[in-house]
């Protein structure tokens, strides 16, 4: 089959599965929410019997140990389904909405209705969760999904279509596996909702195709999350929390900690500390790195060579190994690496890392590393550790973010009454729990009038003099 006939053939199909699932939509609003809830708890129970089988995915494409898929692939999904399928029931209640005098006499309230069909597009780094955990949002709220896993990650994204085709009617919920061409074919449809999680510089091609048909987003993108680490910071604690949220799944996370902005003091001391936790984090018994079953692998060798450049770069310009400096390109292995003396020019402080590398950047005094912060685009989180409450309502109320965690990181993604998601440039929208619901949720306000006289029958045309004095005296209340 030559290219030509082969991509009329992919585009055939996805607009084929389209139309199904827009035929399907008068039923998912005519049935009742416990259908929503049985869906979840297929999805719950396919996980839980098919644990060995994602592990072995995760392995095929990341080197990922089982116990780490369980802790951040695993448990973010099976806690949505759960806070989803208990809290269903009050989330889809209709809210009332007390009337102001205005409206006197009138009735409100805001009615949840489902999107209608949905297309998910998921990323690479957790392949799993960041397609699953928005799964779960947008069946509680009623809808139908179309998913796009990455091509990157092969292995998972073939059991995702597996687990799909096994427990979902095909107009419920779909999946298209390939490439680049698969995604434009896809962006083309006038969807009703588009979630996406990726890059800035990708996210823009998304909201691009998706103002073509007005179709509304969700934007889950990235940046370079800035860790703030004061001289009134617990540094043995920050050295490891910091140590874990930067070096698990080998730094190929949205939210991991970036780039280190330290107070001068305490520079030695948090760097030396930083460097024994990553061993007793990820190394093994020997001390190896490369040998060690607690740390997986850069996802494939056009990643490798782009996080491999953005090393050369930075020692280029003058930056120091404080830690590391062994990579493998046969196995795409890079050694856990902190960064010193690191050029605030360089690539490495200018793009985001996503691999094993930590440059740490001495301030002399904390506005210095606020200006820092102020001079990029917006980060997906910002991590503060900083013992003095002063110091904490400082940097919250003089820097933005999509969301902050004080005296830890990246914990913030596991607590699902949280909203998640950026700002600006590292996203638009939210997800998770209850805001998750939403994103996948038509907010419907209804107004129900009285009979007979009401208030504003009294401003109806036409207009007398009596109508003038009456709104003279009206705009007085306000």
């Amino acid at each position: 089959m030559n290219a030509s006939i082969q991509e009329k053939s992919v585009s055939s199909s996805i607009e084929g599965t389209f139309e199904a699932h827009k035929g399907n939509l008068i039923t998912l609003r005519k049935e009742p929410i416990q259908n929503r809830k049985d869906r979840l708890k297929k999805l719950r129970n396919w996980i839980h019997a098919n644990r060995p089988a994602i592990h072995e995915a995760m392995y095929n494409d990341f080197r990922k140990p089982a116990v780490e898929v369980d802790g951040v692939e695993l448990f973010h999904v099976l806690n949505e389904i759960k806070y989803a399928s208990d809290s269903l029931d009050q989330w889809v209640r209709p809210t009332k909405v007390d009337a102001p005098l205005t409206m006197f006499g009138t009735r409100s309230w805001i009615q949840y209705e489902a999107r209608g069909t949905c297309l998910i597009i998921s990323p690479w780094n957790y392949p799993f969760s960041l397609c699953i955990g928005p799964l779960v949002s947008a069946l509680s709220a009623g809808n139908s999904v179309i998913i796009k896993p990455s091509e990157m990650t092969p292995h998972v994204s073939s059991l995702i279509k597996k687990m799909v085709d096994e427990i979902f009617e095909p107009n419920m919920v779909s999946v298209f596996e390939g490439a680049i061409d698969v995604s434009e074919h896809l962006l083309k449809l006038p969807f009703d909702h588009i979630f996406f999680t990726g890059s800035p510089a990708i996210g823009k091609v998304v909201m691009k195709a998706a103002a073509e048909n007005l179709t509304s987003v969700t934007l889950e993108l990235g940046g370079k999350s800035p860790s703030i680490i004061t001289d009134s910071a617990r540094i043995e604690e920050a050295a490891q929390r910091t140590a874990v949220a930067k070096f698990i799944n080998n730094g190929q996370t949205c939210i991991a900690p970036d780039y280190i902005l330290i107070d001068e003091k305490v520079v030695g001391k948090f760097t030396s500390s930083l460097i024994e936790q990553t061993k007793k984090l990820f190394a093994n018994a020997q001390g190896s790195f490369e040998e060690s079953n607690s740390y997986c692998r850069i996802v494939n060798e056009k990643h490798f060579v782009r996080v491999n450049g953005l090393i050369k770069d930075a020692l280029n310009t003058g930056a120091k190994i404080e830690f590391g400096g062994n990579v493998n390109p046969e196995t795409n292995f890079i050694h856990p690496m902190v960064l010193s003396n690191v050029e605030m020019n360089s690539r490495i402080m200018q793009e985001e890392i996503f691999g094993p590398v930590l440059p740490i950047v001495p301030y002399k005094n904390l506005e210095d590393a606020i200006r820092v912060i102020q001079s990029k685009p917006k980060a997906l989180a910002l991590y503060v550790y900083a013992t003095s409450k002063k110091v904490q309502q400082k940097i919250l109320h003089e820097t933005s973010a999509g969301a902050v965690c004080i005296n830890d990181s990246a914990i913030h993604f596991l607590h699902h009454g949280l909203p998640f998601g950026g700002v600006n440039n590292s996203g638009i929208g939210k997800s998770h729990g209850h805001f998750g619901f939403l994103a996948f949720s038509n907010e419907k306000p209804v107004l129900k009038q009285k009979r007979g006289l009401t208030s504003v029958k009294a401003f109806y045309p036409p207009y007398t003099n009596f109508s003038k004095k009456l709104m003279d005296w009206f705009l007085k209340l306000f």
